[in-house]
């Protein structure tokens, strides 16, 4: 059976982030942040509301925190929903899940995706990755990215190698996945639903570092 080069290239990073991180028991060197609790409710337009995340699937995510907020704003008719998974430290077995394994399934597939960058309202550039998915009639667009000790990236490949030059250069494997999706009216295009989106993301961004440390 024959392997794509990249199979191959997600299996060497496995294998040595699991040789390094597991292998040599360090304990990661701590940095001082605020609880995802404390992200504003309050971004512009938006308000947020907490949401419980259910049992079953925190068992899955494993030891870190996490955040489930909707937000909706008096000027659009659609809410914007965050998910932040944070994870101090990702040596004990707990790590970053990949929304490409999290957003599929009960029905949703992906119609395409693609990397850009968003200019956040700090005027820096963070790396994330877009997804149009859909369920039927129903689409959603979602933004993502990985942040850690002031770096984002879209791909989980990169994350990787820098989960791994980071525990080697500063001990560290702190990290967080940030994900924003918003639904797709019927009546409005894919540009206006990715508009909305990243238009709460360029607002959120710049406050994240307070959260995930730099």
């Amino acid at each position: 059976m024959n392997f794509a080069p990249r199979f191959w290239v997600v299996v060497i990073l496995f294998v040595a982030t699991s040789a390094l991180l597991y292998g040599r028991g360090d304990k990661d060197r701590q940095v001082a942040s605020e609880p995802l609790s404390a992200v504003p409710n309050q971004l512009s337009q938006w308000t947020g509301k907490d949401r419980p995340i259910d049992d079953r699937v925190l068992e899955v995510l494993g030891s870190g925190e996490f955040l489930s907020r909707l937000y909706t704003s008096s000027q659009s008719e659609l809410p914007v929903d965050l998910f932040i998974g944070y994870f101090p430290s990702q040596r004990s077995g707990s790590s970053i899940h990949s929304p490409k394994n999290c957003l599929p399934g009960a029905g949703w597939y992906f119609d395409s995706s693609k990397h850009d960058v968003l200019t956040g309202d700090d005027g820096k550039p963070y790396k994330v990755g877009e997804y149009v998915i859909s369920n039927g009639s129903a689409k959603q667009y979602v933004i993502y990215w990985y942040q850690a000790h002031g770096r984002s990236v879209a791909s989980e490949y990169w994350a990787k190698y820098y989960l791994v030059h980071d525990a080697i250069a500063t001990n560290r494997t702190d990290g967080a996945l940030v994900r924003v999706i918003t639904p797709i009216g019927s009546t409005e295009s894919v540009a206006q639903a990715r508009a909305r989106a990243t238009g709460f993301a360029a607002q959120l961004a710049p406050q994240l570092h307070r959260f995930i440390p730099d």
